[in-house]
């Protein structure tokens, strides 16, 4: 007999089973606000092998695919092994793109629309299969209308998954679709990036990486959107920064990040996601290696082209 994912066997699997601490768990990534989330967690709350659902964010920019991809990432990579990362952002909800489910190297699964938001997470994890999720093999609700995959499709696929089913029981064999984050561009006298994500308190957290700023306080000369914001400094904390000062420090997610202290970077600066930042070494210094020492820039992903937005600034539609 065909075992299923969730029950192959082989060397290591034993081994690979008593590590799934994560197992029951789901979390849920969208950007659909906290009513239409509240539906979905009322779907997998029928299933009673899903033990834990843990809301990582509902708040991400509508349709904004990149920033939703930049987040789970971050956020579900510190997920124990064996849980499954529900992810909704879906500007093409209802449309041709691929509703699908995929199985990583250390047992976790995730669950969501094939636009790219799910790449970057999976490639990090380790990619080991995916499906495209097959509606007559899902326990399904009642559906009403089309606009509400998250709900009708996407929470009841992730239940089974929680709850043991294996991968291939939820569809055929799929191709998952490339996507790329932006890379910075290394500059002898400093870097140029994209802004990847703005956060409830208006800070710009940027793709360049903060390592090769370490003990190097500036001033900076920055350009935000081709905008002079002059010479800032790089601090090591809101505090330092100075209450009303904008500048520069090192996020929790490893990159630089443009701050307000005490304020909203975001509204002073007119930035948003996708803004290009360019950052130069410090002012009082001859261009050159006197900036900032970047460290070699991220090894390319493996995916083996970009993948794009995966829709972003279509019409509006609810996940």
């Amino acid at each position: 007999m065909r075992r299923s994912a969730g029950e192959r066997r082989g060397p290591g699997s034993r081994r690979l089973h008593r590590t799934l601490t994560g197992r029951g768990i789901v979390t849920l990534t969208t950007d659909i606000g906290w009513a239409y989330a509240a539906q979905m967690k009322a779907v997998l709350a029928r299933y009673p092998k899903v033990r834990q659902v843990i809301d990582l964010t509902h708040e991400i920019a509508p349709q904004s695919v990149r920033e939703a991809a930049f987040l789970l990432r971050a956020m579900a990579e510190r997920f124990p092994p064996g849980a499954v990362h529900l992810c909704v952002v879906d500007p093409g909800v209802g449309g041709r793109r691929a509703p699908v489910a995929v199985e990583c190297a250390n047992g976790s699964y995730l669950v969501g629309p094939d636009n790219g938001v799910l790449a970057p997470l999976a490639l990090r994890l380790g990619l080991r299969a995916a499906v495209r999720l097959d509606r007559s093999a899902v326990d399904l609700p009642a559906r009403v209308g089309a606009t509400f995959d998250g709900r009708d499709l996407f929470a009841p696929a992730a239940a089974r998954l929680a709850s043991g089913a294996g991968l291939e029981s939820l569809g055929a064999a799929w191709a998952l679709r490339p996507f790329e984050f932006p890379e910075p561009t290394a500059r002898p006298n400093g870097w140029a990036g994209e802004v990847l994500h703005r956060d409830r308190f208006g800070n710009l957290i940027t793709n360049i990486p903060s390592e090769g700023f370490g003990g190097r306080r500036g001033p900076f000369r920055v350009r935000l959107d081709g905008k002079d914001l002059g010479r800032l400094p790089f601090a090591r904390t809101y505090e330092s920064l100075g209450e009303g000062q904008l500048g520069l420090l090192a996020s929790s997610f490893g990159s630089v990040e443009l701050s307000l202290s005490h304020g909203d970077a975001g509204a002073r600066t007119g930035g948003r996601v996708g803004s290009r930042i360019w950052i130069a070494g410090p002012a009082h210094r001859k261009a050159g290696p006197t900036g900032p020492v970047p460290p070699r820039p991220p090894a390319p992903s493996p995916v083996p082209r970009p993948g794009g937005s995966g829709g972003e600034g279509r019409s509006p539609g609810r996940d």
